[in-house]
């Protein structure tokens, strides 16, 4: 005798309309929420919560579609912790994701909600900005840039410090290069700000329109010490 029990095709075996304790209804759900789950997962970095290396460059593609249409510019923001291997290797890699996770829940509270912040790699970080100037993004780097700095992270009873060098650029309508070669921009003034000494920010050049007054460091310093 046979005691396995028919499986029941949901798509053929509907309940009834209103019927709260259908369990298609509830199967359906469940189905529903454990992909929206794997989806999230997909494109998530697990430690940080941030967006992934992957998702990264589908929506860096988007955005400069977007760009191509609309004709509003999209920043791209590369950020290195500095001296991130000496954090490693003096306190050891539990500390080393303790700094990243730090440096990513302040990312997530200096962002705007239609920002996309990613985790690029390792102490690599990623911001794209859509609708955003050359000197909105700037400000935005150093900004965080100063936040990172004044919010050191606390483990075994020390408070150790962090610092970041950023890399700033944006893509116009009238561009013609890949998201790759987005990336390579954006990374060359990343590597200029480590060059020069760490923890600053290096971008391409401001339209003479778009130039930011010299004594912008000291207003973000300003703000900063009123959100304290």
């Amino acid at each position: 005798m046979n005691d396995k029990q028919p499986i029941k095709d949901i798509q053929n075996d509907p309940c009834p309309a209103g019927d709260d304790n259908c369990p298609n209804l509830s199967e359906a759900e469940r189905l529903r929420e454990e992909v929206k789950q794997l989806s999230a997962m997909v494109r998530t970095d697990e430690l940080t919560g941030l967006f992934n290396y992957r998702y990264f460059y589908q929506a860096l593609g988007l955005e400069m579609e977007r760009t191509r249409r609309s004709g509003q510019s999209v920043c791209l923001i590369m950020c290195d912790l500095d001296h991130f291997k000496d954090i490693n290797d003096v306190h050891g890699h539990e500390v080393g994701n303790l700094v990243l996770s730090h440096v990513a829940d302040l990312v997530r509270k200096t962002i705007r909600r239609l920002d996309i912040p990613c985790r690029f790699g390792g102490e690599e970080f990623a911001f794209i900005l859509p609708d955003t100037k050359l000197r909105h993004g700037v400000r935005f780097a150093n900004r965080l840039r100063l936040i990172v700095e004044n919010s050191p992270v606390k483990s075994g009873g020390m408070m150790l410090g962090i610092q970041a060098s950023f890399g700033v650029d944006i893509y116009k309508c009238s561009g013609h290069f890949t998201e790759r070669e987005f990336v390579e921009s954006v990374d060359s003034f990343l590597y200029q700000a480590k060059s020069e000494g760490r923890n600053r920010v290096c971008h391409a050049p401001y339209a003479k329109k778009d130039e930011v007054p010299v004594d912008e460091t000291d207003a973000l310093i300003g703000e900063i010490d009123k959100d304290e």
